[in-house]
């Protein structure tokens, strides 16, 4: 691999609040060290694109409180073919970038992973509300994202709570589960829908609603994830069984946007300077990861290997909270 003289820097996949953190760790880290940054606009459909800007430490000023992404997003179905992967790698080095950081998700390391293998030093952050990469403990943006959906969903439970109704909640998550998980967890709820769980027994979850209905409940909340969705119908059936007036809310994107938490903020930012860190060391095709309190590093391929599943003692919590 070559020496690491200038850095390229893009974000891919979904936006996660906090991503503006990390590019502004990675920008200052890499210019405190004399090494030169670029950044690459709209991800790999960007650099296909030629999309490269110069970045300095004024690019970046004023920009960690801010969501989203200064250096926007896409995803790029070319990117995906060899002749793309090559045509990316050959644009990278035409522009003199020799190391290259990633902020996204496991698609967007699995880009990273093939340019590693074409000559580029790469390295991943893992940038997605999900939560739902399996190496890392934290993601940039879940926390930013589940205290959006906290607190929704205490002010829908206060209008709920008024009518005497029952709702059901849709949170994001693709086909993870987690911010459900938590929301449950933090807010109270009667059940919990998601992905890991599929098990799911609908009439249990009515059964349940009416129970606590019978115990002087007199609102009720079900939290549901993405990866299930169906929300409305869900409603439906419940209002059906049940008799109680039931209303579907779907939070969406509220939950991608919005000024980043401090955690979000803070981790960004360590993950940025310490994946330019990697570079300057020689490091290539690594991913950052946040494990048991330490920030560490795997290999892509192990990372992209390796499986997560819900946390078995904190679903078994949600389910005790469930009890009224």
């Amino acid at each position: 691999m070559a020496e690491v003289k200038t850095i390229g820097i893009l974000t891919s996949g979904g936006d996660a609040p906090g991503m503006n953190a990390a590019i502004r760790a990675v920008v200052r880290t890499a210019i405190a060290a004399g090494l030169k940054v670029k950044g690459i606009r709209r991800g790999y459909a960007g650099l296909l694109n030629n999309e490269i800007i110069d970045m300095d430490t004024k690019s970046v000023s004023e920009i960690m409180r801010r969501g989203g992404t200064i250096l926007f997003t896409a995803r790029c179905k070319e990117f995906m073919s060899k002749e793309g992967q090559e045509k990316g790698a050959k644009i990278l080095k035409d522009n003199g970038i020799e190391g290259l950081i990633v902020i996204g998700g496991d698609g967007s390391f699995m880009g990273a992973q093939k340019l590693a293998g074409l000559g580029i030093n790469t390295i991943g952050i893992p940038g997605t509300i999900d939560l739902d990469i399996a190496c890392t403990d934290y993601t940039i943006g879940f926390d930013t994202a589940v205290n959006t959906a906290v607190s929704a969903i205490d002010k829908i439970k206060d209008t709920s709570m008024s009518h005497e109704r029952c709702s059901i909640i849709e949170v994001m998550g693709r086909n993870a589960g987690y911010i459900a998980l938590w929301c449950e967890i933090a807010n109270g709820a009667d059940g919990i829908l998601i992905p890991e769980k599929e098990e799911f027994d609908e009439q249990e979850l009515i059964d349940r609603i009416l129970s606590n209905r019978q115990k002087g409940k007199t609102h009720h909340v079900v939290i549901n994830a993405e990866g299930i969705g169906r929300s409305n119908r869900l409603a439906k059936r419940i209002e059906t069984a049940t008799g109680i007036e039931t209303r579907a809310t779907i939070l969406g994107h509220i939950q991608r946007g919005g000024t980043p938490t401090a955690k979000d903020r803070v981790y960004a930012s360590t993950m940025g300077a310490y994946a330019v860190d990697l570079l300057k060391r020689g490091g290539t095709n690594r991913v950052i990861a946040h494990r048991n309190g330490n920030f560490v590093d795997f290999d892509i391929d192990e990372a992209l290997a390796m499986k997560k599943g819900i946390d078995e003692y904190q679903f078994m919590i949600s389910r005790l909270m469930v009890m009224y």
